[in-house]
């Protein structure tokens, strides 16, 4: 091997082991920044030429398992979709409380009910009717906020679909900036790598939205598609997705009908068979929200509400009551009727004639809503039916409700049981969910950087440097004592 040769050999070397150690360096900077993949140097003999050789620097390659990444990104995505509907499933199990503790819905009911009991008991004591007049609104009060907090789920679930159709919009966008830039890097010669991981970071926050698939075009370029196949991006372009958010939402409003609109694609309304190409996300997961989850639970609570309603507008509980006049629990001051069941949660107030603060007396709960005036003090003959229909089971009138004769509290607390049910299956869904992305975000990160084994390389890098060099210096003393014999 001539001295030129040595020396080119040498040369290569170095440069081998200077860009290494800038690669060491960036990986172990870099070890905790999101989406960033480890990095590792490429190399390839140089052909021999005139006896030459030495190593040549192909590149730097992003070590990323495509199949991990994936999986990652779908359970991900799941992750957060039980999320979601856990944190629902949670809230409305609150709402209704836990049977027993002071604000339950049961609670309220079976102060109630004891209120109508100690009434019947003394019906001269205008203490125990001013008591039932509490207690009744109360349970009025808190099957109001119940159904305004189902209410309030919907429309945060319809805004939150809104600004994640926003999010998913300028993802893509900057995807498919991120694809041309990559590109042109790549056709140049340039290092890419950079840009491939802030194209990895906005896939992985578009699949939180909707579960997403990649797959590699020419060029550098990647193709994006919903788990279920829909395209997202597969070219310069990506698709624009559109959403009008409803404001304010109300019981009455359903799914597909204005102003509750589904996803555009390009202008376009899609159809609920197309939307279920867009399942599986966060973004999902408040469309079930929003479209079946809480209008199931506001039916069951409204059936709740005419079942109370219904147990005293019977005409036998008030034998006083004109046909047509409200009952004790009203529809928002009205008579209840099966065509106004929808929303009767929200609207369920007790009747004003009862009530003195709103021009009403309390003599009327024990001689009736339609007397004309106040009759025998001890006489305690409708007090005791209205407890006796408050406690007799009864079948429910509301086709949302199974035709079995229950209780009013039989009713609630199978209300309470499903919303609690509801919650623990959910969170069951979340946790394997969570375990799921778990093992896939350790499969990750056993791909990532290992400060050790950075080290290690290193080290090999360090040995390498310092072998070239004592060529370079073997080089050097030949060429100088080849000059002193000149």
């Amino acid at each position: 091997m001539s001295l030129s040769n040595a020396l080119s050999n040498a040369m290569s070397g170095l440069a081998a082991a200077s860009r290494g150690t800038e690669v060491v360096a960036s990986n172990l900077a870099n070890a905790l920044t999101p989406g960033f993949a480890r990095r590792e140097m490429q190399l390839s003999p140089r052909p021999h030429i005139a006896g030459g050789g030495g190593v040549h620097v192909d590149g730097v390659t992003r070590l990323v398992r495509a199949s991990v990444l994936a999986q990652t990104r779908i359970a991900g995505a799941e992750t957060a979709r039980a999320g979601t509907l856990a944190a629902f499933h949670t809230g409305l199990e609150g709402a209704y409380g836990i049977p027993g503790q002071p604000g339950a819905l049961t609670t309220r009911l079976a102060d109630f009910d004891a209120a109508l009991i100690a009434a019947a008991g003394r019906p001269e004591s205008e203490t125990h009717k001013a008591r039932i007049v509490s207690t009744a609104q109360a349970l009025t009060g808190a099957i109001n906020q119940i159904a305004d907090g189902i209410q309030q789920a919907r429309g945060t679930a319809d805004q939150a679909i809104a600004a994640d159709v926003d999010r998913l919009n300028q993802g893509l966008t900057r995807i498919a900036d991120l694809n041309r830039k990559i590109a042109v890097q790549l056709a140049s010669g340039d290092d890419a790598t950079a840009l491939q991981d802030a194209r990895q970071t906005e896939i992985d926050a578009v699949a939180q939205i909707v579960p997403v698939q990649e797959l590699p075009r020419e060029g550098g370029r990647v193709a994006l598609f919903s788990a279920s196949g829909a395209v997202l991006l597969d070219g310069s372009q990506p698709v624009t997705v559109g959403f009008a958010a409803a404001g304010p939402i109300t019981p009455q409003m359903a799914a597909g009908t204005p102003p509750l609109s589904r996803l555009t694609l390009d202008g376009v309304e899609l159809t609920p068979g197309q939307m279920r190409l867009y399942g599986g996300g966060r973004m999902a997961a408040n469309f079930a929200i929003r479209d079946d989850q809480a209008p199931q639970a506001q039916a069951r609570l409204d059936a709740l509400a005419r079942d109370l309603h219904d147990r005293f507008a019977d005409p036998a509980v008030d034998p006083t009551r004109a046909a047509g006049q409200p009952a004790l629990l009203t529809d928002g001051g009205q008579l209840a009727t099966a065509g106004s069941e929808v929303g009767l949660a929200g609207r369920l107030r007790l009747n004003a004639a009862v009530q003195p603060d709103r021009g009403g007396a309390l003599w009327r709960l024990r001689d009736g809503l339609g007397a004309a005036a106040p009759g025998p003090a001890g006489d305690s003959a409708l007090l005791g039916g209205m407890s006796q229909a408050l406690a007799g089971a009864r079948t429910p009138a509301s086709a949302t409700l199974s035709p079995v004769a229950r209780t009013a509290a039989a009713l609630a607390g199978e209300l309470t049981s499903i919303a609690a049910s509801d919650r623990l299956a959910a969170e069951s869904v979340q946790t394997a969910a969570g375990a799921r992305s778990g093992t896939f975000q350790s499969m990750m990160l056993a791909d990532g950087v290992d400060s050790d084994r950075e080290m290690e390389n290193l080290l090999q890098l360090e040995r390498a440097y310092a072998s070239n060099a004592k060529v370079l210096l073997a080089v050097d003393e030949m060429l100088q004592t080849i000059l002193r014999m000149t």
